[in-house]
């Protein structure tokens, strides 16, 4: 790979913020590191409608979420907490009293059975336990709607009491499992996620602007999300995560900056050092960087059943991938150039990273517009991904 072209990206980011409405983003920022440091970082268009986007725009990370917490989950195990295959109710016991989906009664209610294989946290970690998301599930969007349970937006405990699809362990599908794992961080550490994050992962990595709350200085530098339309013109949203959640969603709730995001995934290429002390063991790294699925387990695509929220999204299409913890995996090398076994994910409101450790890059290219692969910003995601590998 060839010295970053700064110029080009620059460019890349305007064009994304020009043209007509149905063609364009509000505002984007993005950022590419190596191990040693940035090498790059830039935004274009605005974050609200009278302020310009910047590099310290704070943005809500959605499912971007998911590694940070894993992180913390990670750390646990270094420090003998917490048994990854041992049954997770063992820690977080509402966790047991979650049973698998076993069709609907002629009432409509679900039928719900006991589970016969205990959910352990390595099952939440790679996303086989069963669980889901009301945009990407029939039956999650069918409870959900019938008032069986609260959106999982509204960060209530109740929203994450959501029976299962199938046995634990038995298949692969991405749903709120790491909305969970944040509370078994919580009941091994006798503390809050938010505590616990901002001690053991943001300290050490710098992330100063990060968390599940929205600081005076944060709320002032948030960007606006917008929500794309069906003519493809552009909505204001006054969507905000929860700031008094009955839970802290580990899965979703957290709000960062680019540049804060980006030494989080410099510490994944430092092999787990950061430049304010050690966040995880190399050796951990090293594991939790792989395929954890096993052979009756598939990463597949994911389709919408609400279009508003989600399109259908498929990260490397007709390409194999697999999930380590908790990160997509390509299986082979990307269109884009990214090396195989790289890892990468996204945020809801279309934030995409990934983690190339064999090519020493890692980069984040962010926006705040709805629905998740909205096809303007995917392409000028795959666009800014595409140029970084350039030679």
């Amino acid at each position: 790979m060839a010295e970053l072209n700064a110029t080009r990206l620059d460019a890349l980011l305007s064009e994304a913020v020009v043209g007509p409405e149905a063609h364009r983003l509000p505002g984007v920022v993005a950022s590419v590191t190596r191990a040693s440091g940035t090498i790059y970082t830039g935004a274009a268009g605005r974050r609200t409608v009278d302020q310009p986007m910047t590099a310290d725009t704070v943005l809500a990370l959605y499912s971007a979420s998911k590694p940070l917490t894993a992180t913390a989950v990670l750390q646990c195990v270094e420090d003998g907490l917490l048994d990854l295959d041992a049954p997770a109710a063992e820690y977080f016991p509402l966790l047991g009293e979650v049973g698998v989906l076993d069709g609907f009664a002629d009432d409509g209610g679900p039928r719900i059975r006991p589970v016969r294989t205990p959910i352990t946290t390595r099952m939440l970690l790679l996303h086989t336990a069963g669980f889901a998301y009301p945009f990407f599930s029939d039956d999650y969007r069918r409870l959900v709607r019938d008032g069986h349970y609260p959106d999982i937006a509204t960060a209530a405990e109740a929203s994450l009491m959501t029976p299962l699809l199938f046995e634990p362990g038995s298949s692969w599908n991405y749903g709120s499992n790491i909305d969970w794992a944040g509370r078994i961080v919580e009941a091994v550490r006798g503390t809050s996620l938010n505590e616990v994050l901002a001690e053991r992962v943001f300290t050490p990595i710098g992330m100063d602007s990060s968390g599940f709350f929205l600081t005076a200085s944060m709320s002032e530098r948030r960007a606006t999300v917008h929500l794309r339309l069906p003519d493809g013109g552009l909505k204001a949203t006054r969507m905000v995560m929860p700031q008094s959640p009955e839970v802290q969603m580990g899965g979703q709730g957290l709000y960062s900056t680019v540049p804060d995001y980006v030494r989080f995934l410099q510490m994944w290429l430092r092999d787990g050092a950061a430049d304010g002390g050690r966040v995880l063991s190399a050796e951990t790294v090293n594991w939790a960087t792989r395929n954890g699925l096993t052979n009756n387990q598939h990463v597949h695509p994911m389709r919408s059943v609400d279009p508003v929220i989600a399109r259908d999204f498929e990260f490397f299409p007709g390409q194999p991938a697999s999930w380590a913890y908790s990160f997509l995996v390509n299986d082979e090398q990307g269109a884009t150039g990214r090396s195989a076994g790289s890892l990468g994910w996204a945020g809801l409101a279309n934030l995409y990273f990934w983690i190339d450790r064999s090519a020493d890059i890692a980069g984040m290219w962010a926006t705040q517009v709805l629905p998740l692969a909205d096809p303007t910003a995917w392409n000028n995601y795959q666009r800014f991904e595409t140029a970084v590998y350039a030679p």
